[in-house]
């Protein structure tokens, strides 16, 4: 870790960029505490993705210094349920799991797409085994299902999966050892800040939700 004694940046504009600075926090002595491996967190888009559940957790977790890597499954550029279109950073096909620390599955109609898509469920079921933490909102919750991972675990989800998934909880966002789940745009903040602590802690969370006034 690199020290350096200094005080705290403003909660606006004050933000280091992600690839300068990962995070900054106060040791006991007063000085700034760098860390200098960036945890990184991959993104699965598809057309069809609902928006704010997508890109208000990636905004999130990159003001909280994390690298956000979003890829996309059949296409570099895709098309949310609200016609807002993203070029992602990667095509998924070129990135292996074992670069990420986490895996993040967005909602929307582009969840009945990947169902189908075994790399995608092979990628959850590898996520799984090694133990890396796997955050997924609304219907995405699904895939973990046919991944075959949901089972024995406390989990939330849109109400429009209940005939598949009556056992979701009726929360906003429940957390079991390494799966985070979230039940759609309405708690994607929560959702994106509980994310934060999963992945950094608390401090880090709290740092953000001050920033933009949550």
């Amino acid at each position: 870790m690199e020290r350096q004694k200094g005080n705290q940046e403003g909660a606006c504009g004050g933000f280091a960029k992600p690839k300068e600075v990962a995070r900054k926090f106060l040791d006991a002595d007063g000085y700034f505490i760098y860390p200098t491996i960036m945890k990184r967190v991959l993104c699965i888009l598809e057309n069809g993705f609902e928006e704010i559940e997508a890109i208000t957790p990636v905004d999130l977790l990159r003001r909280a210094g994390l690298e956000v890597v979003m890829a996309g499954v059949s296409s570099s550029e895709v098309v949310g349920r609200s016609g807002i279109q993203v070029r992602t950073d990667k095509r998924l096909g070129d990135l292996s799991p074992l670069d990420f620390d986490a895996l993040f599955l967005p909602g929307g109609p582009a969840v009945m797409e990947l169902r189908k898509n075994p790399q995608v469920l092979d990628l959850i079921r590898h996520c799984a085994a090694e133990g890396k933490i796997i955050a997924a909102i609304c219907a995405a919750p699904l895939l973990l299902h046919d991944a075959g991972i949901l089972e024995g675990k406390n989990f939330t989800a849109h109400f429009s999966t209940q005939p598949e998934l009556p056992s979701f909880k009726d929360a906003r966002v429940v957390e079991d050892a390494n799966i985070l789940t979230s039940r759609g745009a309405g708690t994607a903040l929560e959702f994106g800040l509980a994310f934060i602590v999963k992945m950094v802690g608390a401090a880090a969370a709290d740092e953000v939700a001050a920033a933009i006034m949550a």
